[in-house]
């Protein structure tokens, strides 16, 4: 574990801040050393581990591409990373950890919403950059001006979907259930709702359920008398998987789709045949890519013993990839040059598309649908912002 000595103050974007967790990371450094500490807080545990995983695998694949590669203005980087397991309130304490004791200068996560908005305000305190690979929820980004996103946000993803929807399924009459629980879930509801209704869509019924809860037949009885053509379920896998699941016990047999939330290998796993069929929006597709992505797959799958690298992990290797381009543009780590080098960045040439970081700090670039096909997550199409 490294420690730096004292409270790291940083004028880039605001002032210090912050206090305690657990790293883990290689050998100890002192924060002002040869390395470029770089910390990270992913979901490594618990009920999205998944996204965690495939999240860190991808940054950790760029972090070792980056020190073969002599690193960068001469110094190699140093991945600290911390297991927030998932839990409400878990990111808090273990970002000001990072960023006060351990001494990074910049801050790789979350992927879900609710966890990023938990860290983003103590970045935003200490002035510390922060890279979230793929929470889409806008308010993560509104924190302040050292919090970006490598990924597109829900008021697009919700069009994408809304016009999926009305378009590809041909569905005018469609449900949308939704995880009270979930800062992710609620936004992506509206914004689909919004571009339905906006398109000509009527929303037949709408019901919440709790992320983490086991039995849904009562409201899926209630959104079958409904008679939808389709129901649109911004969650996370675990929960998806088990919705589809009763939704075929009942008889509700339509088209269930949903946002990123859904692509985990869980999902297949849990919800097997009741999944067949279904959509989902999300970042990438290794079935779409580039020769950029192509070549990302080959190493990927090499590093990890011949697995393929779903969205997570590629938008996990585009936060360090883009935070070691802003660093060289930069000239150093200094806070505010750091900040200024993020917000200035255009047509990166990242493995899940051209990244440009508009005004608000969040990422432009395009969507892809997946179906689950034959027990796989197959391409069906790009759609541009």
């Amino acid at each position: 574990m490294a420690v730096a000595g004292g409270l790291l103050l940083a004028t880039g974007c605001g002032p210090g801040g912050g206090g305690g967790g657990n790293a883990t990371g290689g050998a100890n450094t002192p924060a002002g050393g040869g390395e470029i500490i770089v910390g990270e807080y992913a979901s490594l545990t618990g009920k999205e581990a998944t996204f965690g995983v495939s999240s860190h695998n991808g940054t950790q694949l760029a972090i070792d591409e980056l020190n073969a590669a002599g690193g960068v203005l001469g110094k190699r980087f140093k991945l600290l990373t911390e297991d927030d397991q998932s839990k409400a309130g878990e990111s808090a304490t273990v970002v000001n950890k990072l960023i006060a004791r351990e001494g990074a200068v910049a801050i790789l996560g979350e992927v879900a919403s609710s966890r990023s908005l938990e860290a983003a305000p103590i970045c935003q305190q200490a002035g510390i950059p922060m890279i979230s690979p793929s929470s889409t929820n806008p308010k993560v980004t509104e924190t302040g001006d050292c919090v970006f996103r490598v990924c597109f946000i829900d008021p697009f993803q919700g069009t994408v979907m809304a016009n999926f929807a009305l378009k590809t399924l041909k569905a005018k009459r469609v449900a949308i259930f939704t995880d009270v629980k979930s800062d992710y879930s609620k936004g992506l509801a509206k914004f689909f709702k919004e571009g339905f209704l906006k398109g000509g869509g009527e929303i037949v019924s709408e019901l919440d359920f709790n992320g983490g809860d086991k039995d849904f037949k009562g409201q899926l009885t209630t959104i079958k008398a409904a008679n939808p053509e389709a129901v649109f379920l911004p969650g996370y896998y675990t929960d998806a998987a088990l919705i589809c699941i009763q939704a075929k016990q009942l008889g509700l047999n339509v088209p269930l789709f949903g946002g990123d939330g859904w692509e985990s290998d869980q999902l297949l796993k849990i919800g097997q045949e009741a999944v067949e069929g279904n959509y989902f929006s999300t970042h990438y597709s290794p079935e779409a890519g580039s020769e950029n992505g192509k070549r990302f797959v080959a190493a990927y799958q090499k590093a990890y013993k011949g697995e393929l690298p779903d969205a997570m992990a590629a938008l996990g290797y585009d936060s360090a990839m883009i935070l070691a381009d802003a660093i060289r543009r930069a000239g150093g780590t200094d806070p505010a040059k750091l900040k200024g080098a993020l917000a200035a960045t255009k047509d990166f040439d990242a493995v899940t598309g051209k990244i440009t970081i508009n005004p608000q700090r969040d990422a432009t670039k395009s969507a892809v649908i997946l179906q689950v096909k034959e027990g796989k997550f197959k391409y069906v199409e790009t759609i541009n912002p």
